[in-house]
């Protein structure tokens, strides 16, 4: 159990892996999240899963080397196998619970930004084999930091790649990108972003002014995973909700995103501390 059966990078920080977790692959639905540690000693990282096959019994993860927890799983190779690796965890996307009636009737827009990119595949992938028309626009500060374009452009009706720098497909960020797409008579019944906070912030903005619903994945608040520690609180409607077990996904008309900014910055300073005792403490190993 939890062996590593593939591993690539995608970009120097961001690296896929494939999981031997038949249970949870039995089980999973898109949106859904794990827990991996990577050692007894490690701590505890929720991560989006990227894809999944019930049948051959493995899930895909992707996780970018940013702190010492996660740099220490983006270590490991193939053949090596991770302490735990619980799930899946959190709610399902609210379609997977669409009717057949529903689905036919609808139309959406992916707003995707770095690694969020990786979780928008399952969902994509998932509609696609129902026959839903989907989009899907992918931002990047610069082409070498896309992912999963390739993966995507095989599932997606259209597939809008934006960087910031113009070095590949739109010059622009992904909400321009959708302004265009409207002004040319695209038309959708339902958007979802996922990536950088900021990103789905700006994205719900600009969906609430072209009168587009929007739903945003709040994974990156997550810390525990199991609704135990109180990171993941947020404010959705004026009520307070817990991302890890009330969602990760919630109506981004809704989300205080300023207090999901302010919340997610909590412990940086403890974390950049932490990677640098990290990177002492392996200089010492050697």
């Amino acid at each position: 159990m939890f062996e590593i059966l593939s591993k690539e990078m995608l970009t120097p920080s961001i690296c896929r892996m494939k999981v031997n977790v038949p249970r949870i692959a039995a089980s999973a639905r898109p949106g859904q999240f794990l827990i991996v540690r990577a050692d007894e000693k490690g701590e505890r990282i929720p991560l989006t899963i990227s894809d999944f096959d019930a049948t051959q019994g493995w899930v895909t993860i992707v996780t970018q080397a940013i702190g010492a927890s996660s740099s220490d799983i983006v270590s490991f190779e193939v053949g090596e196998r991770f302490a735990d690796v619980a799930g899946p965890l959190g709610l399902p996307s609210d379609f997977v619970k669409a009717s057949d009636e529903v689905l036919a009737g609808s139309s959406y827009v992916f707003i995707a930004g770095g690694v969020g990119t990786a979780p928008v595949y399952p969902q994509v992938k998932w509609l696609h084999d129902r026959g839903v028309k989907v989009d899907v626009i992918v931002g990047a500060r610069t082409r070498e930091l896309l992912i999963y374009t390739d993966e995507l452009s095989k599932v997606a009706d259209n597939l809008y790649i934006c960087t910031d720098d113009g070095s590949e497909g739109f010059h622009g960020v992904g909400t321009a990108m959708l302004e265009k797409l409207v002004s040319e008579g695209k038309r959708y019944t339902q958007a979802v972003a996922i990536g950088p906070m900021i990103m789905m912030k700006f994205a719900t903005l600009c969906c609430c002014k072209l009168g587009i619903p929007i739903i945003v994945s709040l994974n990156t608040l997550m810390v525990d995973g199991t609704g135990m520690c109180g990171a993941c609180r947020v404010t959705v409607g004026g009520k307070t909700r817990f991302a890890c077990v009330e969602g990760p996904e919630f109506d981004g008309a809704l989300v205080d995103f300023d207090e999901a900014m302010r919340r997610q910055g909590q412990y940086r300073s403890e974390e950049a501390f932490e990677k640098e005792r990290h990177k002492c403490r392996i200089g010492r190993d050697k």
